[in-house]
């Protein structure tokens, strides 16, 4: 009878699959970039970016869930002008000075199969915190071909009013509409 249920616990350990552990992955800072534009007085649309970001992506690929944590640098913002970067950061916008850093916060993500459709979360601007929902456009999780460890990257998008963050100076002339484009790629650890 030991011998029976021991072949049993055998057999059915044996046909049951692991269950996969969440990974932790780490935002690689020279290839992630929020991006973000607007209309200028109807002229344009201009596009700046942040060059400092950090965070990290929690992933449960098995139960399909994942946690995202983001910090961006407000002060790394880059309009491609010196003089504009310090009118962007001023505090009328970002103000840098009270809030060097912009996060989001993801409170759920969408899985459609394998990949993430959409993450829901909070985003946090000059001290305001508004529920947002970025729509993922692009994901990909793959072995890194150069750093040789498992790596997930992808981009999402999300379209805010500035005015919401208490940065609506010249609207609606500027537009209230800022598109935040977010690159993200991130190793595991």
């Amino acid at each position: 009878m030991k011998k029976q249920l021991a072949i049993l616990a055998l057999t059915i350990a044996a046909a049951t699959p692991a269950l996969a552990a969440p990974e932790t992955f780490t935002l690689d800072g020279t290839h992630s970039f929020p991006r973000f534009s607007y209309s200028h007085f109807g002229y344009t649309v201009q596009m700046s970016r942040f060059d400092k970001t950090t965070g990290t992506i929690v992933l449960d690929k098995a139960a399909k869930t994942a946690v995202v944590d983001i910090v961006i640098d407000t002060k790394s913002v880059s309009t491609g002008s010196a003089t504009f970067n310090e009118h962007i950061q001023g505090e009328d916008f970002l103000d840098t000075a009270k809030h060097p850093t912009a996060t989001f916060k993801s409170t759920k993500v969408v899985f459609e199969g394998d990949k993430p459709a959409s993450i829901e979360g909070k985003l946090t601007l000059k001290g305001i915190t508004k529920p947002v929902v970025l729509k993922v456009t692009g994901y990909q999780a793959m072995p890194h071909p150069m750093v040789k460890k498992d790596a997930i990257g992808g981009n999402a998008t999300v379209t805010v009013k500035r005015t919401d963050f208490n940065m609506g100076k010249y609207a609606p002339y500027v537009g209230d509409d800022v598109t935040i484009d977010i690159a993200i790629e991130a190793i595991k650890q």
